[in-house]
């Protein structure tokens, strides 16, 4: 019996409704008895995300049109990437059923929406918003105050400003925040905005417990603050302490700053604010981040002393996120491991004296770690790594930028059972190293090789031919790789199957050829799957003529593609035009952006969907 012939019900229930929303819109291209169950099942649809893409107007009213129709309204939750929608779009995704709402990259949309919400949205449980810095603060701290007067039953909210003023884009506002809010997340702010948010919610303990919404504090009956994550111009001792004895019920706390200069002494962050942090006995999650985003610095009144306050106050921390660190070494980092007996996530960046001591006797360890992430730890070597394969847990494994990594240790990790992303960048391996990975039976989904220039072709044929890779990974970095060329590119094609994200970035020796293989992915084998985001920037390579391969029907399913710095970027190239008027979901970018621009949505020109 044909497709077709299935009964529409046992179709909707048994396979469309476990599919995405992008395969049920293929679905309905084939026929019209599809796109009839297709239509029934969008309205059975509870939960949509369309942050995957960037859908159009027209694409979102056609989906939420679904969800809407044949005794629909069942929509609770709904996440979208809003990098092409404006306000005329806003009444599409609006509605009183919503409990969740996530409105991602709104580059376009006006801080109007804030109101919006407020009025059509009022049983929201879970607001996100990425908005782009417009208003002077008076008039968003207005449709702010109207939106959260809206949403009284908020337990969790997210709010983050991209634009020029940066760390000034919610200076001095003073927020009403439900009383039921568990989760607070705001970026960017300024430490003594930060100050003055954390004093609103400790002070008035009096007030009435019949106010609707409040500014006021978790302790007694009112906020319930259970996380709270903020990012700031500086973390200090003042802010730590004052976050410690105002909210002793956090779970999770996530603080990171951007500093332009070197800090002051007495603004900044010491061992006496790690030791305050032992005043909250329900701390679970920790991560404590200064970015040299802005400045090259790092916690410098910080060393060993102060972490072994930080861990002997907070034994009971699952997750600890450490960024900047530089006087602190092995004996201080050590001591988190030994000390955290539930310790499950462990991330260390930029830490200057962090060595393969830290990790010499990990069998006496109590806690379980399932993921490891060791940023730019210069001294760190292949023994840590050994060290750390004896944790038959770990599912991830991060090593960026530890370039004293080499092939001796790639045995051990090809022993991890339960490994699914791998990040070697900048590690010393080679052909014989990654081979030996190969013929492990990690299930590896998420494989990270920028930066070995001693891997070659050869070694990424024998890796994707062997064991079990081949066959898992969906998303691969070969960026900034003077060994790849095409050949390693048809490898891809024909047997990296389930790869969906593929980064080529810098790889001077792929040509036009390549761009074909790629765009032809899924004809290669039965169930292979085809790119969703590709990144050729700087790929010199490349001609002008290889444009004609993103034309349709080639590379189907293309969301993403970074193509900066290429031949392909003239903007009055007609065929690039037309490409814009096949494929609406499709973003170019030209920053240079890493995958997907995660960081870059703010720069996108919406005439032609450049990011």
């Amino acid at each position: 019996m044909g497709l077709e012939g299935v009964a529409s019900g046992v179709m909707i229930k048994e396979v469309l409704l476990k599919l995405d929303v992008e395969t049920l819109c293929s679905l309905a291209c084939v026929s019209r008895s599809l796109r009839f169950s297709v239509s029934q099942a969008l309205s059975l649809f509870s939960a949509l995300n369309l942050s995957t893409f960037s859908p159009d107007a027209q694409t979102v009213a056609h989906i939420l049109g679904r969800t809407r129709t044949n005794g629909g309204g069942l929509l609770k939750s709904l996440t979208i990437n809003c990098l092409r929608l404006d306000d005329s779009c806003v009444p599409l995704f609006l509605s009183p059923h919503l409990h969740d709402l996530n409105l991602l990259s709104c580059s376009l949309l006006s801080h109007h929406l804030l109101p919006s919400i407020g009025e059509t949205c009022p049983n929201l449980r879970v607001l996100t918003l990425e908005l782009v810095e417009q208003d002077s603060p008076e008039i968003f701290k207005c449709n702010l105050v109207r939106m959260l007067k809206g949403c009284l039953y908020l337990e969790s909210f997210c709010l983050k400003i991209r634009g020029t003023g940066d760390a000034n884009a919610l200076q001095s506002i003073e927020f009403f925040l439900p009383k039921t809010l568990k989760i607070l997340k705001l970026q960017p702010l300024l430490e003594q905005d930060g100050i003055h948010l954390v004093n609103q919610l400790q002070v008035d303990r009096t007030f009435s417990e019949t106010a609707d919404f409040c500014i006021i504090p978790p302790l007694g009956t009112c906020i319930p603050l259970q996380c709270l994550s903020l990012v700031l111009d500086i973390i200090s001792d003042d802010l730590i302490i004052l976050i410690t004895n105002s909210l002793p019920l956090l779970i999770e706390l996530d603080l990171e700053d951007r500093p332009h200069q070197e800090p002051l002494l007495h603004n900044d962050l010491t061992n006496n604010g790690l030791q305050s942090l032992g005043s909250c006995h329900h701390l679970t999650s920790l991560s404590l981040i200064r970015s040299r985003r802005n400045q090259q610095v790092s916690f410098k009144r910080i060393n060993d002393m102060g972490m072994f306050l930080l861990s002997e106050g907070c034994k009971g921390l699952e997750s600890v996120r450490l960024c900047g660190f530089s006087k602190v070494s092995d004996a201080g980092f050590a001591s988190i491991l030994y000390s955290c007996q539930r310790l499950k996530k462990f991330e260390v960046r930029n830490a200057l004296l962090l060595s393969d001591l830290a990790f010499h006797d990990l069998t006496g360890v109590p806690c379980s770690l399932v993921e490891v992430r060791l940023f730019s730890c210069s001294l760190l070597t292949c023994e840590t790594v050994k060290k750390l394969a004896c944790s038959s847990s770990l599912e991830v494994l991060d090593l960026y930028g530890c370039r004293s990594i080499a092939d001796s240790c790639l045995r051990s990790i090809s022993c991890l059972h339960r490994l699914t992303s791998l990040n070697l960048s900048g590690a010393d391996v080679t052909d014989h190293g990654i081979s030996i990975l190969g013929q492990g039976s990690p299930p590896i989904t998420h494989l990270c090789l920028r930066g070995c220039k001693r891997v070659t072709d050869e070694g990424l044929s024998i890796l994707l031919h062997s064991g079990t890779i081949g066959k898992s990974l969906s998303a691969l970095d070969l960026g900034y790789m003077p060994r790849i060329s095409d050949k390693a590119i048809l490898t891809i094609a024909k047997v990296g199957i389930g790869i969906t994200e593929l980064s080529i970035r810098c790889c001077f020796y792929v040509t036009d050829s390549s761009m074909e293989v790629l765009a032809m992915k899924r004809r290669f084998q039965d169930g292979s799957k085809p790119l969703r985001r590709l990144d050729i920037y700087k790929c010199g390579g490349l001609s002008v003529n290889s444009i004609k391969s993103l034309k349709r029907p080639l590379f189907p399913g293309l969301h993403w593609l970074g193509i900066g710095h290429t031949r392909l970027t003239g903007k009055g190239n007609a065929i690039l035009t037309e490409i814009f008027d096949e494929r609406p979901w499709l973003t170019l970018c030209l920053d240079g952006c890493e995958m997907g621009c995660h960081d870059g949505w703010q720069f996108h020109i919406p005439e032609y969907r450049w990011s």
